[in-house]
């Protein structure tokens, strides 16, 4: 790799991991907003104007918090499980492309870290990684409800990691590539897979705020039944560090999401665009819809009562992953039949 090749892609981690945690902060600002206005409340108003420096308050809060460690728990898994799922929910924003190429300083420049051909692959791997985190920190930290909540978060993503595959075997046979920015350029225009996958799209989504442990699939965190579930026993940066993962996952979720089944950084009338205002449109609108999802994630938060646990393991084994299959085979038969596999 040459040097200016290599400064290119560091400046674009730089920004991508400064973007990413930018907007958890400020997801946790607009989720308790939402929450007021859900609510006829008014929300978080005292830090700045409209309570626009509440995230910043409540960072201090926790780095100045007394960090504490149980005395019969595994130290070094303690402090490991945090880093873990902080790592992995960075790590999976490295193949998403987030726009098209910009022309600058005389060189074409690539808005993905990394183009690989397995991109979809190696993102539904990592999320996979994702969940030790939780599971090592509810097992070291020696306390039952955290270990119950490990217990949980395991099955749980067992259960729907299996639906979520699928939905996302039919957005490839239909972009014939694991690669995400072919999957996003086989939807240019309006030909987004959303209209014509609508159903692995509800499949992806109701997976996506299982995997997000997003309310009604909170029972990793169930405080009514588990006090804070597997972070029970975290406080001060640790608990910082898991709750600022839980709020990356969803930001990559809904990006994820938007690359998939909403086109991405494709949008109406973009033929009539050319150079760096496609590119800058593209982006512009790439995180529209991306910020739309997380309004979405949101919402149904504040307004669907938690499931119970053995729905969630009916929701997830006798329902989703049976009407996945079915999706994958109607639409493998149609892809056949289109193609003359049967003449």
């Amino acid at each position: 790799m040459d040097s200016s090749l290599f400064i290119e892609k560091l400046i674009l981690v730089v920004v991508l991991f400064s973007v990413s945690l930018l907007i958890a902060m400020y997801s946790t600002y607009f989720e308790r907003k939402v929450a007021a206005w859900l609510q006829d409340r008014v929300g978080p108003d005292r830090a700045g104007p409209f309570g626009i420096l509440q995230p910043m308050a409540d960072g201090a809060k926790m780095f100045f918090k007394e960090d504490f460690i149980p005395y019969n728990s595994d130290k070094w898994l303690f402090i490991l499980a945090p880093g873990i799922a902080m790592f992995t929910a960075l790590i999976t924003s490295s193949v998403i492309p987030w726009g098209h190429n910009i022309e600058a300083f005389g060189r074409d420049i690539s808005l993905q870290v990394a183009d690989i051909n397995i991109g979809i692959l190696f993102i539904l791997g990592f999320v996979s990684i994702g969940v030790y985190g939780i599971m090592i920190g509810g097992w070291a930290s020696n306390n039952k409800y955290s270990l119950f909540a490990a217990i949980r978060a395991s099955s749980q993503m067992i259960s729907y990691e299996l639906a979520m595959g699928i939905s996302v075997i039919t957005i490839v046979l239909m972009s014939g590539s694991l690669s995400l920015r072919e999957i996003v350029d086989a939807q240019h225009g309006m030909g987004w897979f959303i209209f014509k996958q609508p159903l692995a799209f509800i499949i992806f989504f109701v997976c996506a705020l299982a995997e997000c442990n997003r309310a009604p699939f909170d029972l990793a965190e169930c405080e009514s039944e588990l006090i804070g579930g597997y972070h029970t026993e975290y406080s001060s940066m640790k608990l910082g560090f898991f709750l600022f993962a839980e709020y990356i996952n969803i930001f990559i979720s809904a990006a994820v999401i938007s690359a998939l089944f909403l086109g991405g950084y494709n949008f109406p009338g973009m033929d009539a665009f050319e150079g760096n205002t496609l590119a800058l449109i593209g982006i512009g609108a790439f995180f529209a819809k991306i910020f739309f999802v997380i309004f979405t994630f949101m919402w149904i938060r504040w307004t669907l009562p938690r499931f119970r646990y053995d729905q969630l393991m009916h929701l997830g084994w006798k329902k989703m992953i049976p009407i996945a299959l079915i999706n994958l085979l109607v639409t493998a038969l149609v892809i056949a039949y289109s193609e003359g596999w049967f003449n």
